[in-house]
């Protein structure tokens, strides 16, 4: 028959998804009609009655005349329209349905569970014809209306259950909704809509992890371990689906805080992290970028590095992507709130801001903030809770094998075009760079390349290449050992020159004393070394002025052989404020704490603390600042060995200070002849009939002078005519109080 198209009589009807027909129009027993619109265009719709729209028309719903590219008023071909009960492709076994919010605007991060909205969907359509592209208006509960396109049809075999064999679905076009059909929904890409449950169709989702990374690509050496603990904590959460992570209750780690001493690949990291990720473009900041001079303009520039992110999680809710942003220098802008001077407190109102956006009342769950610091200490302690920068990990100095992975990054284009000498070891440099950085290990490659380089530059009246560079232009293991003797010292290595020249005149082993101490200092070194110990051992050099303390210290610390070795001395901060000599102490620990081994030798310990006999005098602030040092143990993994030396035990003592050394060594003064003798062969000064004669004249007589004493008194006799150095080093050393 002919009939018009119309507009549905009401709203109600609309939410059937049936083409109402007036009564009279088809008899009882039609349920479906084929609708022909165009030649070859072909749709069927289930019926309801209406005695609301006139006869010979058809009422269809918006998303119908969609569909069907109907209008209102067109002629139409209706035909009644009948399911083969004995077709293999009537009866559907599932029906996959794209959602959305009908109306495009509508935004709404309210869960749409898929079981119930399953369950809704059998109890309206059950019976009703549907078509793969169909558009359909679906009423969820007193949710916001959404819109449904059928995307895939399966029907069941049903020849196949009578005979009861397995029954495999098949792909359909068209099909009848049975009361036990299986409903699964997609959401509609681009859509807010925040669907949970299990009914959800497969959503192939991009990966967080770029596919076309290569791990072994990110020349990053010696952080695999710290690597592993970053992608464990902030990224193993994101690979799986969100449904999952709701079923968990998990809230993915929105903060990771790099810290480390300068030049380890905290920097490095956080830009490999953000090419590993599937996200968008990483926003890195510099710290004092986000400082401005214009009131709230600081804490604005906070507000717009999320701006983006919050506006995707309201439209996007649970689906959005991630964002990441990048704090280089953090320290610069998340002090300790109320720790920086002045009126302004504009530190105070920066940090306050970065902490509401992170996990605040409307706490984002699309971000992840990456900070990077030298100064751990200097960030505010909210920051640090779990829920904003909760993964913290130490960038460390590289071991011996992470120095070897980081050279062999950097070396790797000079072997591509055999431009390294054979001769060149790579493990053999590892073992030589103790506690160097990554970022001197560099330098130390490029340090040793600039003298490849300078081999074959010709220095005449102008500076000239040889022509044959290119060819002859090789690095080898000399100009690695000559980089490493001249141009790249570690900052955090030990003191070489240093050490040198207070070992310049060496140790004169002139009796048991020295022995015993350099001995003592051998079983102090074995105990810091140690793993079951607590790893701090101090120890106490103390006896008279001049008698060879701080070269003992020395020589101990030198004979350690640990990476890390620093020395405290007072002439190092003469004219420093009690604060800034105690900050200057405090870094050298906090230095030392950062090495696996390292050596502290406090030099002249009275006078670091200002003492004067007169009064008597001295600095509370540094003592008290000594006093927690000297007992404070490293963290886990780290072992501390301190070398004090004191001319005054008995103020240490007074001060409370001696109980924090064990062992204590006295160093004492020359008391023997035979002492006195053994420092003089050593020197060389004398001739053996000197020696003789030397021998002679002390016999009997008593010896009581420290070694430094001694080796002044030998410096000056050095000038005297050989015929008299005997008769004036007597005379001298009579003199001076050094013989009776």
């Amino acid at each position: 028959m002919r009939m018009r198209a119309d507009r549905c009589p009401t709203d109600e009807l609309s939410l059937t998804n049936c083409a109402i027909v007036h009564p009279s129009d088809f008899t009882d027993d039609v349920r479906h009609i084929e609708v022909s619109t165009q030649p070859n265009q072909r749709f069927i719709f289930s019926i309801r009655t209406c005695p609301q729209i006139h006869k010979g028309c058809i009422g269809f719903s918006m998303p119908q005349r969609k569909w069907a590219t109907l209008s209102v008023g067109q002629e139409l071909e209706v035909n009644p329209y009948y399911f083969d009960s004995s077709s293999t492709s009537v009866f559907l076994s599932s029906i996959s349905v794209e959602a959305d919010f009908l109306q495009k605007k509508t935004t709404s991060l309210d869960p749409y569970d898929t079981e119930e909205m399953a369950k809704d969907f059998l109890m309206q359509f059950a019976g009703q014809a549907f078509t793969v592209g169909q558009q359909l208006a679906f009423q969820f509960k007193d949710k916001r209306m959404l819109g449904l396109v059928v995307k895939n049809l399966e029907a069941a075999d049903i020849a196949a259950i009578k005979s009861g064999q397995e029954s495999k679905p098949n792909k359909t076009r068209m099909g009848c909704c049975l009361g036990d059909t299986a409903i699964q929904f997609e959401k509609a890409p681009n859509s807010s809509l925040n669907l949970t449950g299990t009914k959800q169709g497969k959503v192939t989702r991009q990966s967080i992890i770029n596919p076309d990374f290569d791990f072994n690509k990110m020349g990053i050496g010696g952080l695999d371990k710290e690597f592993n603990a970053i992608f464990r904590r902030a990224f193993a959460s994101r690979v799986f689906p969100p449904e999952v992570v709701t079923q968990l209750g998990l809230k993915h780690v929105k903060g990771i805080l790099l810290y480390g001493p300068p030049g380890t690949g905290k920097t490095l990291m956080a830009r490999q992290i953000g090419k590993m990720l599937n996200a968008r473009e990483p926003k890195i900041v510099n710290g004092p970028q986000i400082l401005d001079k214009y009131v709230g303009e600081s804490e604005a520039n906070i507000r717009r590095l999320f701006a983006e992110a919050e506006e995707e999680e309201k439209r996007c809710g649970p689906n959005s992507g991630l964002h990441i942003i990048i704090f280089d220098e953090i320290d610069a802008i998340c002090k300790q709130r109320g720790s920086v001077a002045g009126a302004t407190g504009v530190h105070d109102t920066v940090v306050n801001q970065l902490l509401a956006k992170i996990d605040g009342v409307e706490q984002l769950n699309n971000i992840l903030v990456i900070g990077m610091t030298n100064r751990r200490d200097m960030i505010d302690d909210a920051l640090l809770r779990p829920g904003r920068l909760e993964v913290q990990i130490e960038i460390s100095l590289p071991d011996e094998h992470g120095r070897f992975q980081i050279l062999n990054i950097h070396t790797s284009r000079m072997r591509d075009y055999k431009k390294i000498d054979h001769d060149v070891d790579l493990k053999e440099l590892a073992v030589l760079t103790k506690n160097f950085s990554g970022a001197e290990l560099e330098g130390l490659v490029r340090a040793a390349q600039s003298t490849a380089m300078n081999r074959l530059i010709k220095a005449s009246s102008k500076v000239e290449v040889d022509p044959a560079a290119m060819e002859k232009l090789m690095v080898g293991r000399s100009d690695f050992l000559h980089a490493l003797e001249n141009d790249i010292k570690p900052a955090f290595g030990a003191s070489a020159e240093v050490l040198e020249h207070l070992l310049a005149r060496g140790i004169i082993n002139w009796g048991k004393p020295v022995t015993e101490i350099l001995a003592d200092g051998n079983l102090c070194i074995q105990e810091a070394r140690a793993a079951e110990g607590s790893g701090r051992v101090c120890i106490l050099l103390e006896g008279p002025p001049n008698a060879g303390k701080t070269a003992l210290a020395a020589q101990i610390a030198k004979n350690s052989d640990f990476p890390f070795v620093k020395i405290c001395a007072p002439e190092d901060m003469v004219g420093f404020t009690e604060s800034a000599k105690c900050l200057s102490i405090r870094k050298i620990f906090d230095d030392a704490y950062r090495s696996q081994l390292s050596c502290i030798v406090v030099d002249n310990i009275e006078r670091l603390i200002d003492y004067g006999a007169i009064g008597p005098r001295y600095s509370n602030l540094t003592l008290q600042a000594l006093l927690v040092l000297l007992k404070n143990v490293p963290p886990r993994g780290r072992k501390l060995l301190i070398i004090c030396t004191t001319s005054r035990r008995q103020v240490l003592e007074d001060l409370e200070l001696i109980s924090s050394f064990k062992p204590i060594l006295h160093v004492p003064k020359l008391s023997t002849p035979e002492q006195l003798l053994t420092v003089l062969e050593e020197v060389e000064l004398f001739t053996k009939q000197e020696l003789s004669t030397l021998q002679g004249k002390l016999h009997g007589r008593r010896i009581f002078i420290a070694i430094k004493d001694l080796l002044g008194l030998i410096d000056m006799t050095r000038q005297v005519e050989p015929n008299y150095r005997v008769v004036k080093f007597l005379t001298k050393l009579e003199e001076e109080g050094g013989m009776e």
